[in-house]
């Protein structure tokens, strides 16, 4: 069974980040919310407190499978700011293993080099930050190990196309109908 974190940094989209831990969880995918602001509570972009799981040091990521980066102006700057996380990301890239960004955090994997070569989507006004990236204008998009989604809007099919890659086409397939999702 997968494992998989999703980072919080003030100023993250509330949709965006919970939305995804919301879908995991209900298909019983370990999945952690995980601080990276030395507080367990992070403040999300409209002002809605979130009480997270544990604090990034509390994290062995060597028993990590999925690194999660919500988006949000103010929560991407925050997480590309955490150099813990950064090192992870890096590393979570140069093993192949799985990373997921949406909205802004997408321009995060452009300024590191990892979405060279592969189809990528963000916000609207950051694909020039998807560097080396073939920008796609789709909700959300999996290229190899990389899942990127476009906004808060695209949120379910954005969480929908991660758990489809942990659990496959019909674990998802059946989620969106059990939620009473359509396209």
């Amino acid at each position: 069974m997968s494992k998989v974190c999703v980072f919080f940094g003030t100023g993250f989209e509330e949709i965006e980040a919970l939305t995804v831990v919301d879908i995991l969880r209900r298909q019983r995918i370990d999945t952690k919310m995980v601080s990276v602001t030395g507080d367990r509570t992070v403040m999300g972009a409209h002002q809605i407190p979130v009480l997270t799981d544990a604090m990034i040091e509390e994290i062995s990521f060597s028993d990590v499978d999925v690194i999660i980066l919500p988006g949000g102006g103010g929560g991407t700057k925050v997480l590309e700011a955490c150099e813990p996380l950064m090192k992870q990301v890096d590393a979570f890239a140069a093993e192949g293993k799985t990373i997921c960004a949406i909205c802004a955090a997408p321009s995060i994997l452009g300024h590191r080099g990892i979405l060279k070569g592969k189809k990528a989507i963000a916000y609207p006004g950051f694909e020039d930050q998807l560097t080396g990236a073939e920008v796609v204008y789709e909700p959300a998009v999996k290229d190899g190990n990389i899942i990127t989604g476009r906004g808060m809007g695209c949120s379910l099919p954005f969480a929908l196309l991660v758990l489809e890659h942990l659990a496959g086409g019909k674990a998802a397939k059946a989620m969106a109908d059990k939620i009473v999702y359509s396209k």
